[in-house]
């Protein structure tokens, strides 16, 4: 029985990009365009985000990286005395070095007690109570203000919003003045889930600002933000550049993201990557070596791995483990496996003749 020496599931930004991603890249190689953006590239594939997302005067940006695009837009969005709201597990909470802070805005975090919290969403009911206690607090003037939403789409856990839990979200910042915005690192991995049922012109009508991730989605770098119905903070272009989020060879991103919007490209890789990652829970419990921690239709799949088998499973699979003794779970370790626009169906029957050999 033949094994590979490894196999990776440890993120979806571990290889290049998608063959026709680099296809695209080398065959426009030798064209001149202009700089930092104003490039007949970037103009095509802005052209084609607008029309996915059925908003003609959308505003589009790229981008370098998702940190820059999520302290670029918050810092933006936001005054001075203003912060940002998020679940416990967001990723400006957790994940980012404190660069939201850094830009010296406060990430608010909601208690996460309700049971959409298990899937990373955000509670509305939540929300309102932060939004309203400040209001009605009559020392306000003396503190941060909670003044945008943000919310990640899939969830950092690979939950998804339904269309009528993202429009009570968006209603519910927008009655306390807050915008909404939504990190978008894995959309395709959402957009393509079974049983998704946003759409991008959803997306783009029941959010502020939201950025389509290349990185995490088949580019080798470069996020697109979309700023819907022409909403685009004054000066937003410069305000990239400030935050050293501005790729001065911006074709790079043009080229990708004019090549990810055709024939549908971004939304098939996401298809794919989802159906690998859903036949990975299934293993785990076909052999005894673990469980699904919780549902997840994405490309991020949790997984309560027994401890015993964790050393040796780490020495021929590349994966997280985020919890070594999870609250409620003695004997396992709580694990995200990740598939990608990369991964194929090789990749899933070796990790099975891993799994057989160790139970």
């Amino acid at each position: 029985m033949y094994i590979r020496s490894m196999l990776y599931f440890d993120c979806d930004y571990n290889n290049g990009c998608h063959p026709k991603v680099l296809e695209a890249l080398v065959s426009t190689n030798g064209e001149y365009s202009g700089t930092y953006g104003g490039d007949h590239f970037c103009a095509a594939a802005k052209n084609a985000i607008r029309e996915a997302c059925e908003d003609p005067d959308a505003d589009v940006f790229f981008l370098a990286g998702g940190t820059q695009t999520n302290s670029t837009v918050i810092d933006c969005l936001l005054r001075p005395w203003q912060g940002v709201v998020a679940v416990p597990t967001g990723h400006i909470a957790v994940h980012e070095a404190g660069a939201v802070e850094y830009s010296g805005h406060k990430v608010f975090t909601l208690p996460g007690a309700s049971p959409c919290a298990s899937e990373g969403k955000m509670d509305p009911s939540e929300l309102e109570s932060l939004l309203k206690s400040f209001k009605d607090d009559p020392t306000r003037n003396h503190m941060a203000e909670p003044a945008l939403v943000y919310i990640s789409l899939p969830t950092e856990l690979g939950g998804l919003y339904s269309a009528a839990e993202l429009q009570l979200v968006f209603e519910t910042a927008h009655r306390y003045g807050a915008p909404l915005f939504v990190d978008g690192a894995r959309l395709a991995y959402a957009l393509a889930a079974e049983g998704n049922d946003i759409s991008m012109p959803f997306l783009a009508a029941h959010c502020d600002a939201f950025y389509i991730g290349g990185t995490k989605c088949g580019a080798l770098c470069g996020e697109a933000v979309v700023f819907p119905r022409a909403g685009a903070p004054d000066h937003f272009f410069t305000r990239i550049k400030q935050h050293g989020a501005l790729l001065a060879k911006g074709r790079l991103a043009g080229v990708q993201f004019g090549a990810l919007f055709e024939d549908g490209l971004y939304k098939k890789t996401g298809r794919e990557a989802d159906r690998l990652a859903s036949l990975i829970p299934g293993l785990f419990r076909k052999y005894g070596l673990g469980r699904e921690d919780h549902p997840s239709r994405t490309n991020q799949q949790f997984i309560l791995v027994r401890s015993d088998i964790l050393a040796e499973l780490s020495s021929k699979v590349a994966f997280e483990v985020w919890q070594e003794t999870p609250p409620g779970a003695p004997g396992f370790a709580l694990c995200r496996f990740v598939t990608s626009w990369a991964t194929v169906q090789d990749d899933i029957s070796e990790l099975e003749k891993v799994l057989m050999a160790l139970c």
